[in-house]
C-alpha cells in the first residue's frame, strides 16, 4: 500500500483555520470523517487525545503527528494540515508547529497499511522534504512530493561501518507503535550513517518487532540504546551496557546517544531490571503505579466482560441461575456460567500475573497467575490478588540475582526449568501460609465495617469515591476508586461501587446536559461533541468528557468533580448497591435498593454539574 492511498486531497487542508491544539485536532478529524475514513469522529477524538495524554506527539522541527489505532476508523487514512504561522502544539522543542499528519489506523489493521504509516513518519525527518512541504501550491503537488520521497526510501540502503569495528544496537517502541517508533528509529539511522557508525535498529511497532536483534549481534555490540516508551524484552541485553530513555529523546538527540553508546557510558544491565554504572545514566521507568495498572489493565476485559454477561443474567432474575429456583432460566444459568464462572473466576489470577510479568518480564507470568488462583480459591480474593502479583514478581527477580551465579552452560534452563519450578513453589508456599488467611480475614473485616458504618460516613464515603471518579477521567485516581470498588464487589459489599459508577457516569452527562442547554457557551464543534456525550456518559465510558476538560480545566474540573462526588453522595444515601463491575444504564435494573432512586442521583450530580459549567463558563463567538 502507498502512502498516497491513504493521503490525498480529499484529506489535506492546506490553511488550517485552528489556533490551539484542541482545534489542529477537531478540524483535522473532521476532515477524515467528511473524508469517509472515520466513521464516529468523537471516539475518534477521544483516542487521539488518549494518545496525547500519554506523550505528546508534537515532535519538533515543526512537526506534530497525531495518531491512533481504533475501531472508529473505517479505512487507513493521514490526514494532512498546514499553518504558515505555526500552532502552539506541545511539541518537544517548544517551539510553533506547521506541519500536521494526523494518522487513522484502525483496530487489526493489515501489515501493509501500517508499514507505509511508518514510510511517512521516517521521510518527515528529511529537513529539506519538510521545507517542499511547507512552500507547495496545491494538493497535487503535496502528492507528487510524497511519491517522489516514498519512491526515493524504496531505494536499496547500504549500512556505513564504524572505523573502528564497535556497533550499536537500538530498540525503539512507542504505545501505538505507529510514528515515533519509526521516527526514533530513522533518527538513529540517519545520524548513525553521518557519523561513520555502524548501528541496527530494531522496532517494536503495530505490526510486531521487525530488524529483530539477534544474540551474536548484542554480543558484539559496544552498547545498546532502548528508546521506549512500553515494555520489551530486556533480558537478552544481560550483562551489556544499556542506556534507556523515552522514544522521543531518540527522535531529538541521537547524536548524544550514539555518543554514550560508543564511549559505553552506560549502566550494565541486569536481568530482573537491576542495573549498574554510570553516575546520572537514564533509568527505566519503574514503580508501583506501573505495576499496578499493568495488571488492571490486562484484568479489565474479564471484568467488564464478565460483568456484562452477569447484569444480562440478572435481568432474567436475580436466582434465575440456579435451577433450583421458581425463576431458573437456562439461558440465564449460561450466562452466569461463562460469566461469573469463567471471565470473573480468571479476573485475580490476571491481575496477578501481569503484575508479576511487569516487575519480572515473563518469568514472573507464571508464579503470578498460580498465585492469583490460589488468592481467588482462597478467599483472599482481589486484595490478596495484588499482594500474589508484587510477590511473585520480586521473587523471580530475586531467584534471577541468585542465579546468575551459576556457570553460564546452566543460562538455557533457567526461563523453563529454575524460574518456573522455584518461583512457583515459594510463591504458593508463602501465598498458602502467609498470605491467604490474614487477608481472607481482613475482606471480612473490611466487609463487616463498611456494613456497620452510620448513614453519614457512608454519604462521605460516596462523595469521596465518586468525586475521584471525575479528576483525571481514566487516570490513576480514576483507576483507584475503580480497583476499591471491584475489590468491594468481590468480598460482598455493593454499596461502594454504585457510588462509583454514577460518579463516573455524570461527567460526560453533566456536560452533554450543558451543550443542550447552555448552547451559547459552546462551539458548534463542541454542541455535537455533547450528543455523544449522551452516549458515552449513560454507558459509564468518563473519558468522554476529556475534551471539555482539555479545552476548559478551571471551569470545567471543578464542575464535573462537584457533580460527581453530589451523585455518589446520593447514592449511598439511598442506599444503593451495584453487583455488576460495568454497564451504565443496562445494569441499572439489577441494582440493590431503588433502581428509580439510582437514576436520580445520577441525574441530580449531571444537572449540578451543568449548571456550574453552563454559569460558569462564558459566551463564545462563531
Amino acid at each position: 500500500m502507498k502512502i498516497t492511498d491513504l493521503l490525498t486531497k480529499e484529506t489535506m487542508i492546506l490553511a488550517l483555520q485552528a489556533k490551539t491544539k484542541g482545534e489542529v485536532i477537531d478540524e483535522l478529524a473532521e476532515k477524515l470523517a467528511e473524508a469517509g475514513a472515520v466513521s464516529d469522529v468523537e471516539v475518534f477524538k477521544q483516542a487521539i487525545w488518549a494518545r496525547e495524554k500519554q506523550s505528546t506527539t508534537g515532535v519538533g522541527d515543526g512537526i506534530a503527528i497525531p495518531h491512533t489505532k481504533t475501531a472508529a476508523v473505517k479505512r487507513p487514512a493521514v490526514a494532512f494540515g498546514r499553518s504558515v504561522e505555526g500552532i502552539d502544539y506541545e511539541s518537544l522543542d517548544g517551539k510553533p508547529s506547521h506541519l500536521f499528519f494526523m494518522i487513522a489506523a484502525p483496530e487489526g489493521g493489515e501489515q501493509m497499511h501500517l508499514e507505509a504509516l511508518a514510510r511517512l513518519s521516517s521521510m518527515l525527518m528529511d529537513a529539506s522534504f519538510r521545507a517542499q512541504l511547507e512552500t507547495a501550491s496545491s494538493e497535487e503537488e503535496i502528492i507528487r512530493l510524497v511519491a517522489a520521497k516514498e519512491s526515493e526510501q524504496e531505494a536499496p540502503q547500504q549500512a556505513v561501518q564504524a572505523g573502528n569495528g564497535r556497533k550499536v544496537l537500538a530498540v525503539t517502541a512507542c504505545p501505538t507503535g505507529i510514528a515515533h517508533t519509526y521516527m526514533a528509529a530513522d533518527a538513529l539511522k540517519a545520524k548513525a550513517a553521518e557519523m561513520g557508525v555502524s548501528i541496527k535498529v530494531e522496532t517494536n511497532g503495530s505490526d510486531g518487532v521487525k530488524n529483530a536483534l539477534t544474540a551474536q549481534e548484542i554480543e558484539e555490540a559496544a552498547a545498546i540504546i532502548v528508546a521506549a516508551d512500553k515494555q520489551v524484552d530486556m533480558d537478552r541485553f544481560d550483562g551489556k551496557p544499556v542506556i534507556q530513555v523515552p522514544v522521543a529523546r531518540a527522535i531529538r538527540e541521537p547524536e548524544k546517544l550514539i555518543e554514550q553508546a560508543l564511549r559505553q557510558d552506560a549502566p550494565i544491565y541486569r536481568a530482573g531490571g537491576a542495573a549498574r554504572g554510570s553516575v546520572g545514566a537514564a533509568k527505566p521507568r519503574t514503580g508501583f503505579y506501573k505495576h499496578l495498572m499493568n495488571g488492571v489493565s490486562n484484568m479489565l476485559p474479564f471484568v467488564v466482560g464478565g460483568g456484562i454477561l452477569i447484569a444480562i443474567s440478572f435481568t432474567f432474575g436475580i436466582k434465575a441461575f440456579d435451577p433450583n429456583d421458581p425463576s431458573y432460566h437456562p439461558f440465564a444459568k449460561l450466562l452466569m456460567d461463562i460469566g461469573g464462572g469463567n471471565a470473573f473466576a480468571l479476573m485475580v489470577p490476571v491481575l496477578a500475573a501481569f503484575i508479576a510479568m511487569s516487575i519480572a518480564d515473563r518469568p514472573g507470568f507464571a508464579p503470578g497467575m498460580v498465585g492469583g488462583f490460589m488468592a481467588a480459591n482462597g478467599g483472599a480474593g482481589f486484595l490478596g490478588g495484588l499482594i500474589a502479583g508484587f510477590l511473585a514478581g520480586y521473587l523471580v527477580v530475586g531467584l534471577r540475582k541468585l542465579f546468575s551465579r551459576l556457570p553460564q552452560s546452566l543460562e538455557g534452563i533457567k526461563p523453563v526449568l529454575l524460574y518456573p519450578v522455584f518461583g512457583i513453589f515459594l510463591t504458593g508456599v508463602i501465598m498458602m501460609y502467609v498470605v491467604i488467611d490474614p487477608v481472607k480475614a481482613l475482606n471480612e473485616g473490611l466487609k463487616h465495617w463498611l456494613s456497620g458504618m452510620g448513614t453519614a460516613n457512608l454519604v462521605l464515603l460516596g462523595a469521596v469515591l465518586g468525586g475521584m471518579m471525575a479528576v483525571d477521567m481514566g487516570g490513576p485516581i480514576n483507576k483507584a476508586a475503580y480497583t476499591f470498588g471491584l475489590a468491594m464487589i468481590e468480598a460482598g459489599n455493593f454499596a461502594p461501587h454504585a457510588a462509583i459508577m454514577a460518579g463516573g457516569m455524570v461527567p460526560p452527562l453533566g456536560l452533554a446536559l450543558a451543550t443542550t442547554f447552555f448552547k451559547k457557551k459552546f462551539t458548534k464543534a463542541e454542541r455535537e461533541a455533547g450528543k455523544t456525550c449522551y452516549v458515552m456518559g449513560a454507558s459509564f465510558i468518563t473519558e468522554g468528557a476529556i475534551p471539555f476538560a482539555a479545552a476548559d480545566p478551571v471551569r470545567v474540573i471543578p464542575s464535573i468533580i462537584v457533580g460527581s462526588a453530589v451523585a455518589g453522595a446520593l447514592t449511598m444515601l439511598f442506599g444503593i448497591g451495584l453487583p455488576a463491575p460495568h454497564g451504565g444504564i443496562f445494569v441499572i435494573p439489577i441494582v440493590k435498593g431503588s433502581a428509580w432512586l439510582y437514576i436520580l442521583a445520577i441525574l441530580i450530580g449531571s444537572i449540578v454539574t451543568a449548571l456550574m459549567v453552563g454559569l460558569w463558563k462564558k459566551e463564545v463567538e462563531e
